[in-house]
């Protein structure tokens, strides 16, 4: 209800236009600063913190999925009164960043290299201030209600200061270290790449295997890559394989170099695959690389940071890899030690998100983070309950992922990021710089060239972007942050490096609790891709449908954890639904609905406003624990039902009764009943539905806005069983009776003179003129001579339908219908009595497929015995 509200407007136009109206609402909620946060406020905080998207980023489905969650979430919130802060912002995406400003560079015709690397970083903020952010103005497009005056990036001064600090107090504490360990390497990007930056695919490769050795002591070996062979330090032999027993502790020469390497026995051989031995090449494989240090082997690099091979003192110094591919095995063919090849041989090749190109494992000279210690804080956190993952079947994941993590690589060989605050001096020293130190100067002395990981800021995104390391108001206010919505995909990449990043710095988790979505797949459930071209537009779909229903079709098939398929079919049903909600507000209005007065007492009521304010009611309890356990498809789902089948389809058309047959106090109290209604559905669906729920809310109610409105709570009261009842039977008294009408052949607006009697219907007299109007009846006068009549079964007895069909109904013409339709019934059965009936069928046939025909043959004789006493029942011409 509406305390105090002033005159409401009336001048809804016809129909809801969303490009004429949603940019101006959005910008009247920004200046009126409804989504601005107050750190000084005595009311209980609600933080969320974007996943912040790339500053090259577009509104993609995923996008829009996951900010119309976030969005729904904190509108909820706001309303309910908490001091709300959704936080925006992008990532510098140094990766990215490259790819796109490179491409201009060379389009020009020179490179970063040529530029230099602070001429290539101003090109980039030049870039970053004429290009990035274009995702921005499409989230303010999606209704995003975010506080826009603590936007944050994340290569601004502040966050740069929070990097800065937090690198010197893991290098301080020594859980940030430089080593020389196995990579991602790109040849193109001449950079380190993260797990998340590579794409595994299957690809069409070869299988070569090769002789090493001569006579008794030859082993044969077989590898997808033989261009590494020129890097093998051994050869690797499961323990508990016989056939190579006498062969472990010797060496063997390898083809090509001169070089002898050892035989070793290692459990992580499959003596299944191949032959069972496999080549080692520590410096260009995982697997082979932990071999190497379980065997203290020599880890030799074959290959520069361009990919092609070097140092190897072999003719093939010089070649690109996939050029020494070829030249090795021809090489080794003339020296006859191919001993066989399989191609095309399937395997999984890892390749760069951005440069398409097959990935390098290297051994290189590398920072790490020593995640020992962080992680296992991030685990226990969830362990003891501080954090809480939501939906629980994903803690598993959550904890597969925290207690399994190896040291991460946070150098990138990149130009665009934060620089690693490391210098080194001419006799080798090393000095960490904090952000409020000076470097060392002096002759000799450099800072690292290196940037760091796109995820070392990213996982100080919940508190650098509020302050941190100051303690400012927002950090007081704002943190720890109330939830995480994101997607399980990147559970591993940020959520964890948040979760690590967070308890070390603050002492406390970065939020309480991590609601974890699903992917957007197409309508086939099948992964949307480019390359696939099942890739949907939500932009597109909003010029065409206005925002809402795109809102609304996502968030209806939201169901915690788990991938949501979206079609357009989906967003024009939610539009359906909007164009409902348009409609009977207008009705409402345009019939006096009002919010200006208390709803009048339960004794004055009719039993049709009890039942409605009843299932409100339960739908204001339902909806409100729904959100509160991030189960938005529930939520929707209830509010949809609600919506249209309960107060559109019912509760209206029992209203119009009462409007127009009513004395003037029912209708003066309907009018009350129907605005509470309507104004209390409008500020549960507007969440998920702002655009439209604000228009109409203001224009209902004459409200400030729906943005600030309470968030409804139950009234209580109104729930009686006894009411509940009686509205079911009417509602299936008019279904059966429409039912029966079209079966006669009656055309729905027709209006026939019936009956009605029997002891369920003497229940529901004070109903009468609503259901003889609902099903166009009028009373049977004198003269009445009914033709036809049903009976159905009700609560309280069985309802009595006779109808006088004399002049309205052709009786040849519905005689001949209904023998039409009985031979299309008696025909459906005979083709599935035959099916049946076939052995060599039922034999064959999957169970699904037989349960069908099983199903059809009933709906046959259920149409036969219907069809049967239907045409019984017509008098005669």
């Amino acid at each position: 209800m509406t305390e105090n509200a002033p005159q409401q407007q009336t001048d809804l136009p016809g129909a809801w236009n969303p490009a004429e109206e949603e940019a101006t609402l959005y910008q009247g909620w920004v200046d009126a600063g409804y989504f601005t946060a107050d750190a000084t406020s005595d009311k209980p905080p609600f933080t969320v913190v974007i996943p912040p998207p790339n500053v090259t980023g577009s509104l993609h489905i995923g996008h829009a999925f996951e900010h119309t969650l976030i969005d729904a979430v904190t509108r909820y919130h706001r309303m309910l009164g908490d001091e709300t802060l959704y936080l925006p912002g992008m990532d510098h995406a140094s990766i990215a960043v490259h790819a796109l400003v490179e491409k201009q560079l060379r389009a020009e015709g020179t490179s970063r290299r040529e530029l230099g690397r602070e001429a290539f970083v101003e090109r980039v903020w030049e870039w970053k201030e004429q290009y990035g952010g274009k995702i921005l103005a499409q989230m303010k497009r999606l209704g995003d209600g975010v506080d826009w005056s603590r936007e944050r990036f994340t290569m601004d001064d502040g966050l740069s200061k929070s990097v800065n600090t937090i690198f010197k107090r893991l290098y301080e504490d020594g859980l940030i270290y430089r080593a020389e360990r196995l990579v991602n390497w790109s040849p193109e990007l001449r950079s380190v790449l993260s797990d998340a930056e590579v794409e595994h695919k299957e690809v069409e490769g070869e299988l070569v295997s090769m002789r090493y050795g001569d006579g008794a002591d030859a082993i044969v070996v077989a590898t997808t890559r033989i261009e590494t062979m020129l890097g093998d330090t051994a050869v690797a032999v499961h323990p508990d394989d016989e056939r190579y027993a006498h062969l472990v502790g010797t060496e063997v020469e390898l083809p090509l170099t001169g070089r002898r390497i050892p035989i070793v026995a290692d459990k992580h051989v499959d003596p299944e695959f191949g032959t069972g031995a496999v080549k080692v090449t520590p410096a260009h494989d995982p697997n082979d690389f932990e071999i190497g240090q379980r065997h203290g082997l020599a880890m030799l690099t074959i290959m520069d940071e361009t990919g092609r091979i070097a140092d190897t003192g072999t003719e093939f110094d010089g070649m690109d890899r996939f050029e020494a591919r070829v030249a090795i095995r021809e090489r080794l063919r003339e020296l006859d030690r191919i001993v066989a090849e399989k191609r095309p041989y399937l395997h999984s090749v890892g390749h760069s998100e951005r440069s398409k190109e097959p990935i390098e494992p290297r051994l290189s000279l590398q920072w790490f983070v020593k995640v020992g210690p962080l992680a296992k804080a991030a685990g226990d956190a969830v362990r003891d309950g501080r954090v809480d993952v939501h939906p629980v079947e994903l803690r598993k994941r959550y904890f597969d992922w925290v207690d399994n993590l190896h040291d991460w690589c946070i150098s990138r060989q990149l130009w665009w990021g934060h620089r690693i605050p490391v210098w080194y001096g001419p006799n080798d020293e090393v000095v960490c710089v904090g952000p409020d130190e000076q470097p060392p100067s002096g002759e000799g002395w450099h800072q690292d060239e290196d940037v760091l990981d796109t995820w070392f800021s990213s996982g100080l995104w919940p508190f650098s972007t509020l302050g941190w390391p100051e303690k400012t108001p927002d950090m007081n206010k704002f943190y720890p942050t109330s939830v995480l919505l994101t997607g399980y995909d990147i559970l591993f990449f940020w959520v964890v490096r948040m979760m690590m990043f967070g308890i070390y710095a603050t002492g406390e988790p970065p939020f309480k609790t991590i609601a974890l979505h699903g992917m957007v797949r197409d309508k086939f459930g099948k992964k949307m891709s480019k390359t696939a071209g099942n890739g949907v537009d939500p932009i597109e779909w909003m010029d065409l449908y206005g925002t809402d229903p795109v809102r609304f079709a996502l968030t209806r098939g939201a169901n915690p954890g788990t991938d949501l398929p979206i079609s357009e079919e989906a967003v024009t049903g939610a539009r359906s639904f909007t164009t409902k909600l348009w409609n009977a507000t207008k009705f409402a209005m345009m019939n006096g609905a009002t919010v200006a007065g208390e709803v009048p007492p339960v004794a004055e009521l009719t039993e049709a406003d009890r039942w409605i304010l009843g299932r409100l009611d339960l739908v204001v309890g339902e909806v409100t624990a729904q959100l509160a356990d991030f189960q938005f498809a529930k939520a929707s789902e209830t509010l949809y039902q609600f919506t249209w089948n309960e107060l559109c389809d019912w509760y209206l058309e029992l209203a119009k009764v009462q409007f127009y047959d009513g004395t003037e106090e029912v209708a003066g109290r309907t009018r009350l009943v129907l605005g509470h209604v309507l104004d209390t559905v409008l500020r549960l669906l507007h969440p998920f539905i702002p655009f439209i729920t604000e228009k109409l809310w203001t224009s209902l109610t004459g409200g400030e806005s729906v943005v600030v409105a309470q968030w409804p709570t139950v009234t209580g009261g109104y729930a009686d069983p006894v009411v509940d009842g009686r509205i079911a039977d009417v509602q299936k008294l008019v279904t059966e009776i429409r039912r029966f009408r079209a079966d006669q052949g009656l055309k729905p607006g027709q209006k026939v003179a019936a009956r009605l009697s029997g002891p369920g219907f003497d229940e529901l007299s004070g109903h009468a003129d609503s259901v003889r109007s609902l099903v166009r009846l009028t009373v049977g006068e004198d003269g009445f001579a009914p033709s036809v009549s049903v009976e159905v079964g009700l609560t309280t007895g069985a309802a009595k339908i006779e109808l006088d069909l004399s002049g309205t109904v052709d009786v040849v013409a519905e005689r001949k219908r209904l023998q039409k339709d009985l031979g299309a019934a008696q025909k459906e059965l005979a083709q599935a009595d035959v099916k049946l009936a076939n052995q060599s069928f039922m034999d064959k046939a999957p169970e699904p497929v037989v349960a069908k025909i099983r199903g059809r043959r009933e709906t046959a004789l259920t149409d036969i015995d219907r069809i049967t006493a239907l045409l019984a029942a017509l008098p005669e011409a």
